[in-house]
């Protein structure tokens, strides 16, 4: 059975403790705590997080020949930073990577500094590398739709509640502009039944909650996994259900779509988030406004939304090119 995001968490927190130098252990542990319990990351997040510190203290055990104390954590030269990720960018690691050990450096050592334990510097003043800004990709209309279409795969040699869930959790991710996570953290209560509600509740990064509206045919959908499931839905219990009755895997999901845009004639770039992606830019197409769509993706910035606003400029553009005589 695949491992929750807690029980991931909690492995990247054993394992990161494990390796460090007795001294920096409490440092690192009360860090991990103020994840958790002070910014309330998710578990994914601070799962993520411990996974990047553990590498860049095992880049440092490498540069400096030994493991880290504290002390040397708070010597550190920006040379000495600028050192390890030349190295990294020698093994071809792609700078959105870096500048996400850096993130994960950097929170670190402001925990340090807020505890008393010396000012790190050195990470402050060395400057993350530039990450090209790339463009959403989302899928067309049709495509979408048809992804979120059981019919699509009626050929496949699969029990035809697995086919009905697939399609349920695609027609969330398209049809509400859900993560695959905030999907699949439903659980049976949340979910009215058709005619019964017209939004639900989901929680998103940081624990935040928000409300989605539900469309018909998405509500219709649910319902018809649900009378297909051989398990017994609880009410407080993840909605979606793996083959042994266990949550369903995001991992499931996506190999789910990966057949689908085989089967499409798709890019590799069709993922279920390209979904969230396709949700977003047709509503903006349609003359959604931003501030809305905001709302409905839980983004905390707006110009984390504004980024749409390019992908349906790329497009007019393209279709401009393609469809006007002078062009």
């Amino acid at each position: 059975m695949a491992m929750s995001d807690v029980e991931k968490a909690a492995r990247s927190r054993a394992a990161l403790l494990a390796a460090q130098a007795p001294d920096l252990q409490p440092a690192v542990e009360g860090w991990l705590a103020r994840l958790a319990h002070e910014r309330r990351l998710s578990p994914k997040t601070q799962d993520a997080y411990a996974r990047d510190l553990a590498v860049v203290l095992n880049l440092l055990t490498l540069h400096l020949g030994q493991r880290p104390t504290v002390a040397d954590v708070a010597a550190l030269a920006p040379a000495d930073v600028r050192a390890v990720l030349a190295a990294r960018r020698m093994e071809g690691v792609a700078p959105r990577t870096l500048v996400r050990l850096m993130a994960a450096a950097r929170s670190f050592g402001r925990h340090l500094e807020r505890e008393g334990l010396g000012k790190v510097g050195a990470l402050a003043a060395v400057r993350a590398p530039k990450v090209p800004r790339s463009l959403p990709k989302p899928v067309s209309v049709c495509d979408a739709k048809a992804l979120a279409d059981p019919a699509t795969r009626a050929g496949e040699d699969r029990a035809p509640w697995v086919l009905a869930r697939d399609a349920a959790v695609i027609a969330l991710l398209y049809g509400c502009g859900l993560r695959i996570s905030e999907a699949l953290g439903l659980t049976r209560s949340m979910m009215p039944e058709p005619g019964g509600g017209d939004q639900i509740t989901v929680t998103g990064k940081g624990n935040k909650t928000r409300m989605v509206p539900l469309l018909p045919q998405v509500t219709q959908a649910v319902a018809d996994y649900a009378a297909l499931c051989p398990y017994v839905l609880e009410p407080d219990k993840p909605l979606f259900r793996g083959a042994k009755g266990g949550p369903l895997s995001a991992r499931i999901v996506q190999m789910a779509v990966e057949r689908m845009r085989g089967a499409l004639g798709l890019p590799d770039s069709a993922t279920p988030h390209a979904l969230r992606h396709s949700f977003a830019t047709h509503l903006l197409a349609r003359g959604g406004e931003l501030r809305a769509i905001q709302e409905l993706l839980g983004h905390a910035s707006l110009s984390t939304t504004q980024v749409y606003t390019a992908v349906d400029a790329t497009r007019l553009m393209d279709a401009y090119r393609a469809a006007h005589p002078r062009a």
